[in-house]
């Protein structure tokens, strides 16, 4: 469908402009008459066809925003076993009251990230329905990138702990499998700044998604 009207925009123009300049040769209007009404016609037809472009763009940058947080809110929140704060649990098996201690206060956090994705999700579901695509990208792009970038704190913190502390190997396994998954979202989110950048302004530079650190073996 964006295709087909993308093809009528850039027709549609030059039919115009091919039948003025045939009317004007039936009727022998001036040429210098005829010469600033097909220029005009020719901008109005370019500004269109520019504008149309764009939105287009934003409109599949909005819609790829959409389908990464709904990746991330899958893989790396809620029940699954990639979250970061279900490999923090894993702690509790190990007899270090410090541990338990900070990772209680993670559980806490893990509430408030998991009402805030959820919320997230469903008004960017919901508000991509409604138009105005550059005014949702710009909210949505901030969001996420707020959101993944406190969720990265704890994965620093727990790749800190798990450097000092002895955890077991299946704890490890788990992590390091979360940071391969990680990093490949952190590596297209960049490219999606990268690629946004091109069409419109944002303050987020694509180095500012950073890449988690797997663990090294017998660490």
């Amino acid at each position: 469908m964006n295709m087909s009207r993308t093809m009528v925009s850039w027709l549609w123009w030059p039919i115009v402009i091919t039948v003025l300049a045939l009317v004007g040769s039936v009727y022998k209007w001036p040429i210098l008459a005829m010469a600033p009404v097909l220029v005009a016609v020719l901008v109005s037809g370019l500004v269109v066809v520019v504008t149309g472009a764009r939105k287009q763009k934003l409109e599949l940058s909005l819609l790829r925003l959409r389908q990464m947080a709904g990746y991330f809110n899958r893989r790396f929140m809620g029940d699954s076993s990639l979250s970061i704060f279900a490999i923090i649990d894993s702690l509790f098996n190990i007899d270090n009251p410090k541990l338990w201690d900070w990772a209680r206060a993670c559980d806490m956090s893990k509430r408030v990230f998991n009402t805030w994705c959820k919320s997230f999700i469903d008004r960017v579901e919901s508000d991509i329905r409604g138009g105005r695509p550059e005014a949702y990208l710009y909210t949505y792009l901030n969001e996420l990138w707020l959101v993944n970038n406190h969720y990265y704190e704890f994965i620093e913190q727990f790749y800190e702990v798990a450097e000092k502390v002895e955890i077991p190997q299946e704890t490890k396994d788990q992590y390091n499998r979360l940071v391969m998954e990680y990093n490949a979202f952190a590596q297209e989110f960049r490219d999606s700044i990268s690629e946004l950048k091109k069409i419109t302004r944002t303050e987020i530079e694509p180095p500012s998604v950073r890449f988690a650190q797997e663990l090294a073996p017998g660490k």
